[in-house]
This record gives C-alpha cells, structure tokens and sequence, in this order.
C-alpha cells in the first residue's frame, strides 16, 4: 500500500512539475512579443536591448549558479515554490518600467527568478524520473514548448489590440492561478539526494563542463529566435506585430509537438543518435531561415528548426542529470547555468552584431553552432540511463 501511495504521489507530482515547466514557457514566451514594443516604448537602439537582454541573463546566471546549493539544502520542490511565485511577476515589472535604469533593474531580477525556477523544475522533474523508473524529461520540456507558445501566439494579438500592460497583466494573473493549483502536489526529494551537497561547491569532474558547453550552444539558437526573430521579421521582411510574434510561437509550437513523443523515441534510437540528427534537422532549419525571402518562409523554417532543437536540451540535461559521481542538483546547476548563458546572454551580442549587418547573417552563422553540437553527441550517452528500482521503506 505504501509503494503505491507513493506511486501515486509521484504521478500527481509529473504533473505539477509539468505545470511549472507551462508556466516558465509562457511566461518567457509572453516576453517575446512584447520586445519590439519594449524597443520603442523606451526609445532605445538593438544594442541598447542586447544590453538589457544581457542584464536579464547576468540575473539567471547568478540565481543559476546558487541553485545547486540551495537544491541541496531545502530540495527542489521548495526551490520552485520560491522562484516560481516570484517569477509570476516577472514580466509585469518590466511592463512597468517607465526608462532605461529601472527597467535594467526590472530584466535582472526577471531573469534571475525565471531562471532560478527553471534549474529548480528540472531538478524535481529528474527526482520524478526516478521515483517512476521512466523518462519524462522530453514531456516535460514539451510543456514549456506548449507554454511558449500560447504565451508567444496570444501574446501578438493581446498587445496589438488590448495593449503591451494590459497583457502583462493577464499574463501574471494566469501564470500565478495555475501555480497556486499544482505547487503543492510537487514530490519531495529522497533524503539522501538532497543532503549531498551542504556546502557550496563546484563539481570537479571536467565531463560536466563539456556537457554544458553542449547546453549552452544547442540553446543558443533558441535564444536568438526568442529575442530577436520578432524584430527581424517586422524589420527586415516587413511583417506586423502580430505576424512576427508567430515566429516564436511556431517554433515553440513545433518543439512542443515533438517532446511530447521525445522521450519514446530516445528510448527507440538512442539519445547519441537522436542528438546527431536532431542537431542536422536544427542547423538546417536555422539556415534557411536566414535566407528567407518573405516573413511566412521564415515563420516555416524557425518552425521546422524547432523540429530538430525540440529533442536536444532535454537529452543533455538528462545526461546532466545522470552523471556518475554528481547529484542531479549539482549537475543540473552547471549545465542549466552554462546552456541559459546560451538563451539569456548570447543574444546580447546578437543584438550588436544584427544592429550593423542585419539578422540574417546572425541566423545563418547561428546554424554553424549546431553542427558543433553534432560532433560533440556522444558526451549524451548518459543521457541513456536505466534507472534503478526503488528501495524498499
């Protein structure tokens, strides 16, 4: 009866951590159509954005990099009750913003607790892969994929006809009613997992790094459609808001659609040989969104690089997870905080370069960095763990 109760218990906690991981997409995918509207409404130039975009990763990767530790200390499942009521917030602040510094103020602690809840669910949901002896890890990705995009869908159409605060606004409402219906049914971490670590430290193993390095260049793609796919589409090819918020929405919309079935077919190929083609299917999409010749063209390609990207942050941080000799807290800390450097820092650059060359050259350099991700596929074969049955209690 005990086993099952806890059977149950976890069941009921895959999908709590699932709804972290909807509300963490739609938060983030609600921000990016609010950006060229951001870019007006205080009158500053793409690399003035790329600054502030800068400061919204510096919070993540500071917030980040402490997680581990305070994974350790208090488990992962109050790690995401903190970070995920205040990230709730999060985009209403920088809605508010009325000039530069308050809303550099506004986009670090943005960041910072969007990416502290997100180490802290993708913890939890590695503690729910164990407590199951299954993977869910894809699934659960699909969901922030599903949260973008309703978050980057709706959010276009909210802002073109209701407005950028009224959006934030709904956006916060939502965001915090679905939390406050499923934070409390998130699993607790067995003891020993969470007292590993009671010091702050970095783990000393080097394979950790190279993994994180895997994260940061699978997400540095992802990172340049959220931030700046929008802007290209109205800049350069002359779409509306409401046209360019879809490119976000539909690449989110098509990785969703595939982490749902990820996990099954990790386990049919393998996660090395889904990594290599996943990868392929990215780099080509990517590409050809750099040389598209109309707004739905490239809508189409992000869309279809959303195909390969969808199964490839979820592989490496499954085998971030399932490094021997680390927790899944520690090993997660690095590798979520090198991969979001990826989404959250790199498009700062971004921001400079496209402001003097234009962002087509952007996405097709971008395209070069996912074949590096497929010469380094092998460091994901833990990623292909058989986990262990449960003790006995």
């Amino acid at each position: 009866m005990h086993a099952t109760n806890m059977i149950e218990t976890a069941k009921r906690g895959r999908w709590a951590v699932a709804t972290a991981f909807f509300v963490n997409g739609f938060m983030t995918g609600s921000w990016a159509p609010q950006i060229p509207v951001f870019l007006t409404r205080l009158g500053i130039s793409e690399f003035t954005l790329g600054l502030l975009i800068l400061l919204f990763g510096a919070g993540a990767v500071v917030f980040m990099s402490w997680c581990g530790y305070l994974i350790a200390r208090h488990g992962s499942r109050s790690v995401v009750r903190w970070f995920g009521a205040a990230a709730t917030f999060g985009l209403l602040i920088v809605a508010l913003a009325p000039n530069v510094i308050t809303a550099a103020v506004a986009m670090f602690l943005f960041g910072g607790v969007t990416g502290g809840m997100d180490v802290a669910m993708n913890a939890n949901a590695v503690a729910v892969e164990k407590r199951l002896s299954r993977a869910i890890m894809s699934s659960s990705h699909g969901f922030w994929s599903l949260g973008g995009f309703v978050g980057g869908g709706l959010g276009g159409f909210a802002i073109q006809n209701y407005g950028h605060l009224v959006h934030a606004v709904l956006v916060t409402v939502v965001a915090a009613v679905l939390l406050a219906m499923s934070l409390r049914h998130l699993i607790v971490e067995e003891r020993h997992i969470v007292a590993e670590h009671r010091k702050f430290s970095l783990p000393k193993n080097p394979a950790i790094y190279l993994v994180g390095l895997m994260a940061l260049l699978c997400m540095i793609p992802e990172g340049s459609v959220l931030d700046w796919a929008a802007l290209y589409l109205k800049q350069e090819l002359g779409a509306d808001i409401a046209t360019a918020g879809l490119a976000f929405a539909f690449f989110a919309g098509t990785m969703a659609t595939v982490r749902f079935m990820g996990d099954a077919v990790r386990n049919r190929f393998g996660a090395v040989t889904t990594l290599r083609v996943s990868s392929l299917i990215a780099a080509t999409g990517m590409l050809v969104a750099g040389f598209a010749p109309t707004p739905w063209v490239a809508i189409a390609a992000f869309a279809f690089c959303g195909l390969g990207i969808a199964n490839m942050v979820p592989i490496v941080f499954s085998a971030a997870g399932n490094q021997p000799g680390l927790s899944a807290g520690a090993g997660m800390s690095v590798v979520t905080t090198m991969g979001y450097s990826g989404i959250l820092m790199a498009p700062s650059a971004i921001g400079f370069v496209g402001q003097h060359t234009g962002f087509a050259p952007v996405f097709i350099s971008v395209s070069a960095l996912l074949i590096v991700v497929f010469l380094m596929s092998g460091m994901a074969r833990h990623a292909d763990f058989a986990p262990a049955a449960q003790p006995a209690e």
